[in-house]
This record gives structure tokens, C-alpha cells and sequence, in this order.
């Protein structure tokens, strides 16, 4: 663990982001230093070094699907480097897993702005109703899934201001109602999670 740490923070002679963060999450998955949830850690590593490295602004890159989505070749890959050396198909099959896993990210904030955009403009047309309405919209931006108790907060807005508000939006389908309570009722932001979790499911 003190040569993998030195090799992390290797200033003098510094290694490609990519190639490094590759490179330490095979001999971190090889050195298996605790009892338990080496393979969570390991993959976080990666994406805390290319943070620290400055290569992601936000932990935005989710290799973790594509290694469970492909497993076998995941798994084939790391116990050659151990056996025979053959890193290169390790670091292939690395970069493969980075290319989808960025562009589908990539695809998925595209989605997710373009809907925002859409539902801003809907609400829009709602007269004097839009102000408060583009406010509990904003918030729902950050969490898709709420109770309207944490809007009101939130927004600083009143209860009642906030749940006329959800009414529109659940009249323009923006939002759905999860609950049939009279409080704390929780609302969805339907669209806008399909699209976070599009591509999510294992097979």
C-alpha cells in the first residue's frame, strides 16, 4: 500500500491521469487490503484520482455499470495482468469502458438540459403562477424526488404557494404525485429520472 501511494502521488514524473488511475486500480484489486468492499473502493478510486488529478471537475464518470455489465471480461482482464503481465488488454479494455461510459454521460446531461429547457418554457406560460412554479422547478433539478415539506423549505416559498405550484406541474406532466397523502406528499420528476437512470439496469 505505501509503493501504490507514492506511485499516486507521483510528482517527479508524473503519469497520464487515465493510465495511472488504471493502473492503480489493478494493483489496488491485487494488494485486496481489507476484509470487505475492496472492489467498491477500488472503483471509487478511480474516480477520486482523476478528480484529484484534475481530469473530472465532478465525479461524473460511473465505471462501475460497465465493469458489473461486463464482468466476466472485467474480471479475465485483471487475473491476466496477475498471471501473464498482459497489461495491455487490461488497459484496452479500460479505455473501452471510459469512452462508453463518458459518451453515455455525455448523452445523458444533454438529455437532461434539453428537458429542462422544454419544462422552463412550459411553466413559462403559467402567468403569475411561473415565478414560484420556475422556483420549486429549480430545486427539483437538484432532487428529482421530493417531499413538498422539503420544497417549502427549500424555496422559501409557502406551503400553500408551493403545493399550487406541484399542482401545475402535475397538470402539465412535469411532475407526478408518488404518494395519497394530504402532507409531506412526494413528487417526482418522472422524465428527468428515466433519463439519469436510462442504461442503468444490469443484465
Amino acid at each position: 500500500m505505501g509503493s501504490l501511494e507514492l506511485f499516486l502521488h507521483d510528482e517527479p514524473e508524473p503519469t497520464p491521469a487515465l493510465l495511472k488511475a488504471a493502473l492503480a486500480h489493478v494493483q489496488f484489486e491485487t494488494i485486496h487490503p481489507f476484509l470487505d468492499g475492496n472492489g467498491r473502493l477500488g472503483r471509487l478510486l478511480i474516480t477520486l484520482l482523476l478528480c484529484g488529478e484534475k481530469v473530472l471537475r465532478e465525479p461524473m464518470l460511473y465505471l462501475s455499470l460497465y465493469f458489473k455489465t461486463h464482468r466476466q471480461a472485467y474480471y479475465e482482464a485483471l487475473n491476466n495482468v496477475r498471471l501473464t503481465g498482459d497489461w495491455e488488454a487490461w488497459l484496452d479494455f479500460f479505455a473501452e469502458a471510459v469512452i462508453v461510459t463518458a459518451t453515455l454521460a455525455e448523452d445523458a446531461a444533454r438529455r437532461l438540459a434539453d428537458l429542462a429547457d422544454e419544462d422552463r418554457r412550459k411553466l413559462a406560460g403559467l402567468g403569475r403562477a411561473a415565478s414560484s412554479t420556475l422556483s420549486v422547478h429549480q430545486e427539483l433539478l437538484e432532487r428529482p424526488v421530493a417531499t413538498s415539506g422539503w420544497l417549502v423549505k427549500r424555496t422559501g416559498l409557502t406551503a400553500h404557494t408551493v403545493n399550487r405550484s406541484l399542482g401545475h406541474m402535475v397538470r402539465l406532466d412535469v411532475v407526478r404525485e408518488l404518494t395519497a397523502k394530504r402532507r409531506n406528499r412526494v413528487f417526482s420528476y418522472h422524465r428527468y429520472l428515466e433519463i439519469l437512470n436510462r442504461g442503468a439496469e444490469l443484465p
